[in-house]
């Protein structure tokens, strides 16, 4: 059992839990939760090592023991030091530490979500969330857009991190990848109807930031414009209800 605040292993998650830099540096990342390791376990996702407490779920201890028969390692904290740890208010006794290693874009994706500028948390883990239920194929984030993999965000994901190609890119690199596409930008007014747009062709759908909407780059790579008409008086949804509208509406016109 881990005794010791100090210990190297709870240094690094304090450390992982902070800045982006970090991540990086480090090529990890905490979940932290029963279902973000169930899920991580279940993807196959590579782990460098779980924390949990004596004090863990019914489903926690299962867990425990899943993780044991994988060979992977895991050791016991105390509870109140596994909750020192904690972004939550209170923690659900399971943590773990993985490698931030994405999986990669497929060959010749005909779907993709560009969050350009999003630098709410909550707001970019749910349009992952919602990119992997609408069969988004990969997300390619600008660097204007805030850390994919920091906690709030893979909260907010709900486990769509392990199932999804997430990758951050230059603007440049976006442009290569994306050349074969016609790429959407979402504007709140004065562009193409969404209902009107054709969104059956291999796409890039580019969804701007909260506060200011998309950046310069974003607007040069766009090909065409579209919104979503609304009949209300509301300014504007924010990029998460947006995001969900328009990448269903490309699930809608595929379908159909």
């Amino acid at each position: 059992m881990i005794t010791s605040s100090q210990n190297p292993k709870l240094k690094l998650v304090r450390s992982l839990l902070g800045r982006p830099k970090e991540r990086r540096e480090n090529r990890a990342f905490v979940v932290e939760g029963v279902r973000l390791v169930e899920e991580a376990l279940s993807a196959g996702w590579p782990f460098r090592f779980a924390l949990y407490t004596g004090e863990s779920s019914g489903r926690g201890q299962k867990l425990v023991e899943k993780l044991k028969a994988a060979g992977l390692d895991v050791e016991e904290v105390p509870p109140n030091l596994l909750q020192s740890l904690s972004e939550t208010e209170t923690s659900q006794g399971i943590l773990a530490v993985l490698e931030l290693a994405p999986i990669p874009c497929p060959p010749s994706p005909n779907f993709i979500l560009i969050p350009d500028s999003i630098r709410d948390p909550g707001n970019l883990g749910a349009l992952i969330r919602t990119a992997a239920a609408a069969g988004v194929q990969a997300i390619l984030l600008p660097p204007e857009t805030t850390d994919a993999f920091a906690p709030k965000v893979v909260r907010a994901g709900m486990g769509a991190h392990f199932r999804l190609p997430i990758h951050s890119l230059t603007w440049n690199e976006i442009r290569e990848r994306t050349q074969n596409l016609k790429i959407y930008l979402a504007e709140m007014e004065g562009a193409l109807s969404c209902w009107d747009a054709d969104f059956k062709p291999p796409l890039a759908l580019i969804v701007g930031g909260e506060a200011e909407g998309a950046s310069e780059q974003a607007r040069k790579l766009a090909t065409e414009q579209v919104c979503i008409p609304m009949p209300s008086c509301v300014e504007s949804l924010n990029a998460a209800a947006a995001g969900a509208v328009l990448m269903f509406e490309v699930v809608r016109q595929r379908k159909a």
